[in-house]
């Protein structure tokens, strides 16, 4: 049987504003009588990784926007696209088949 690790923890001090105190003080308190367990340093946690993952996504969208000024991009995925071309024009016309209830394979000449 596997030991559960415990997870490694730092401690830190955190100042908020009254206000946004308040509010989570007063959120900790509803979901602590609705699941019957909850606490500040669990919300905290949640919040901070919610960021993350906000913070890391930005990051994806920041380097995605960058690709559609870059030239040399914009060409490579221009010929991929043609390369590409007739074989998404039959795909779309197999599912375009299917959806109408003929089997694909029927009228397809590719198999």
């Amino acid at each position: 049987m596997a030991l559960a690790q415990k997870k490694e923890t730092r401690t830190t001090t955190v100042r908020l504003p009254r206000p946004v105190y308040d509010q989570v003080r007063s959120v900790v308190e509803k979901e602590k009588g609705i699941s019957g367990s909850a606490s500040l340093n669990d919300f905290f946690v949640a919040a901070i990784k919610a960021y993350l993952r906000m913070y890391r996504r930005h990051q994806i969208d920041a380097a995605f926007a960058g690709m559609a000024e870059d030239t040399a991009y914009q060409k490579e995925a221009k010929l991929v696209a043609e390369e590409f071309e007739h074989s998404d024009w039959e795909a779309l016309r197999l599912e375009e088949k299917d959806l109408e209830g003929e089997p694909a394979y029927a009228t397809s000449s590719t198999r």
